[in-house]
């Protein structure tokens, strides 16, 4: 069955375009495996504002490190505790360079005294 990787809607045999987002159909085992599977990615980085994840996210995948951003901030209504932190995810087998990148921006940082 034929599914659109855009906007995910399911669509019958013989449909090759999404009506909805004008994007070529794909075959729903292949969609499957592109999907991220959780138990592939570690946090490599904790922090509690955007823009410093973006900024390390930038950097890491200027360094070909595949890199993800997941938060459950809402910038509509101020969070605390574990609501408030974003995490900078990896694949598994990146965390060892990733986190020493990191070491070495906020290292850096430290040492020049300037905030991210």
């Amino acid at each position: 069955m034929p599914i659109c990787p855009n906007c995910e809607a399911e669509y019958n045999e013989g449909v090759t375009v999404c009506p909805d987002c004008d994007v070529e159909l794909i075959d729903k085992q292949e969609f499957e495996s592109h999907m991220v599977d959780p138990e592939d990615w570690e946090t490599a980085y904790t922090c509690s504002e955007n823009y410093e994840a973006e900024m390390l996210k930038a950097n890491l995948e200027g360094a070909g490190i595949e890199t993800m951003i997941v938060s459950k901030k809402d910038r509509n209504f101020p969070t605390v505790g574990d609501l408030s932190f974003i995490r900078l995810m990896v694949r598994k087998e990146d965390l060892e360079e990733a986190q020493q990148i990191i070491q070495d921006i906020n290292s850096n940082k430290n040492e020049t005294g300037e905030d991210l």
